[in-house]
């Protein structure tokens, strides 16, 4: 017996098979093999068409059962994962009206921030523990006063893994984590944020019904099941967004437990039993894939736009000469043998639109002193590994203040956390113990399903197949030298904030 999970991302679709018994992974692939484009229609926008996704789900399953050669009666359950925050429209007959408007975009940050100031600060954070800030209600929103005649058509808005779920079933539904991370949740009424809807004006019809994370959530309907090449009527039975799943896929689900991933974006992301709020909504608390009346759990999130897409841009310009690339293992090498603090290279890398962590601001990636004799490649391959860290660094600071305690981090061997160096930096600079696991968001998403469907009777028996492949400690050495760079690293952050006329 096997469970299909699925990742929905901005940068590709990946597709796993686990094996249910073992909790191994069985058969995984990507599609497409190339980063997905974003699309910016205007400085600042990120759009994507949703018929892309579902376009590369049919590619990444097809290419799974054609590989593992399964069988697909045996296919128990399907989960899915997918990039948070994006907004999707579609009509009655289930058209999407217009490309979907994805996390990193910035458009409606204004109008985030005037309903903020408008609705009253201790209000919003009482009622959604954030600010509406750039999050789905405000994209929304947008659209209603941007573009009357396409807002006029829809019947309901989604969220990304919404969208792929409704492809598959046919039915139209979210989640109660969805609801929270579009800030449509209401944590003081237990319901849909009726506030911030009557204030923007939207109907609440609009809204997709929620259902739990972990549940029967549709079938397999017949055209889809011949699309994707499964079994009709098979059961969907678990839906997390990206974060709250890449905390699932590493176990992280109980109070105090910190997981972390640098994909495109890069997160830490804390579980705790309690409502806490940054009161600048710098850092942001979600409903957790696991909350409960009787065991609340709610996931603190802090969000750094560029990392994985600084590494990548590094890849196709700086990496690329002649027709040829470095691969990302080379980069790390020439990153690794270049000195602590890159000969005085300093990185921001805030360039993937507005930022939660510096109040929501588009401050723009920028490198300080370059000196054109002494930086070579590896000098900014490693200021941009030193620079990631140090930014996710500067917002860990912000949940320490809210009471999170940093002991141990998890992650999934993958990405960025394949480089040794970047990892000695992340220790060294958060002081915590780094596990990295054996897990990604697809495994993740394929054992959430299991943990739906019943089929595993608690968490310990869904994350069986789950080991630590290596561990990091905080190297006392690291410690102080990475210290000194990064007072350096601060400095130059607040000097280009005041000369951007930032507080």
């Amino acid at each position: 017996m096997f469970l299909l999970g699925l990742d929905i991302g901005s940068s590709s679709v990946k597709a796993s098979l686990v094996d249910a018994a073992t909790g191994a992974a069985f058969a995984s692939a990507t599609s497409p093999k190339t980063e997905l484009p974003i699309v910016a229609p205007k400085p600042g926008w990120a759009e994507q068409d949703p018929a892309t996704w579902w376009k590369h789900v049919k590619n990444a399953i097809r290419e799974i059962l054609v590989s593992s050669k399964t069988d697909t009666s045996a296919i128990a359950a399907i989960g899915i994962s997918y990039q948070m925050h994006g907004l999707v429209i579609v009509d009655r007959n289930m058209r999407v009206l217009r490309p979907a408007i994805i996390w990193c975009d910035s458009r409606a940050v204004e109008t985030g921030e005037k309903a903020f100031k408008s609705m009253g600060p201790k209000k919003c954070l009482e009622r959604f523990l954030n600010s509406p800030g750039n999050f789905t209600a405000s994209k929304l929103k947008w659209v209603q006063q941007n573009e009357p005649k396409i807002y006029k058509q829809i019947y309901k808005m989604m969220l990304p893994g919404d969208y792929i779920a409704m492809k598959m079933t046919s039915k139209i539904k979210t989640t109660y984590s969805g609801l929270s991370e579009g800030i449509l949740w209401d944590f003081k009424s237990n319901g849909l944020a009726q506030t911030l809807l009557s204030h923007y004006k939207i109907a609440p019809e609009l809204i997709a019904d929620p259902v739990p994370s972990f549940s029967q959530q549709g079938e397999l309907t017949k055209q889809a099941a011949e699309e994707l090449g499964l079994k009709t009527g098979t059961p969907i039975t678990y839906r997390g967004g990206d974060q709250p799943n890449n905390a699932l896929s590493l176990n992280v689900l109980s109070p105090g437990e910190i997981a972390t991933t640098a994909g495109t974006s890069g997160v830490i992301y804390g579980v705790t039993d309690k409502l806490v709020y940054d009161p600048l909504s710098r850092v942001n608390t979600f409903v957790h894939i696991n909350h409960s009346a009787k065991k609340p759990r709610y996931g603190v999130l802090l969000c750094i736009n560029g990392t994985g897409i600084l590494n990548s841009w590094l890849k196709h310009t700086i990496a690329a000469h002649k027709g040829s690339e470095l691969t990302y293992p080379e980069m790390n090498d020439l990153a690794a043998a270049t000195p602590i603090g890159a000969d005085g290279l300093v990185m921001l890398p805030y360039g993937n639109g507005a930022e939660r962590s510096l109040g929501n601001k588009d401050l723009r990636a920028a490198i300080h002193g370059l000196n054109f004799p002494t930086h070579k490649p590896g000098h900014l391959f490693r200021a941009a590994q030193e620079g990631i860290v140090f930014a996710l660094n500067y917002g860990l600071s912000i949940m320490r203040g809210m009471g999170m305690k940093v002991r141990t981090v998890r992650a999934g061997h993958a990405n960025i956390f394949l480089s040794p160096l970047f990892c000695d930096v992340f220790a060294a600079m958060t002081g915590a113990t780094v596990e990295l696991c054996n897990t990604d968001g697809a495994q993740g998403a394929a054992r959430g399903a299991g943990i739906g469907a019943g089929i595993y009777k608690n968490t310990q028996e869904a994350f069986a197949g789950l080991r630590t492949v290596r561990r990091f400690e905080p190297d006392k050495k690291l410690v102080k030298a990475y210290g000194e760079v990064y007072e350096t690293w601060l400095q130059t952050l607040k000097k280009e904030m005041t000369s951007c006329g930032y507080p």
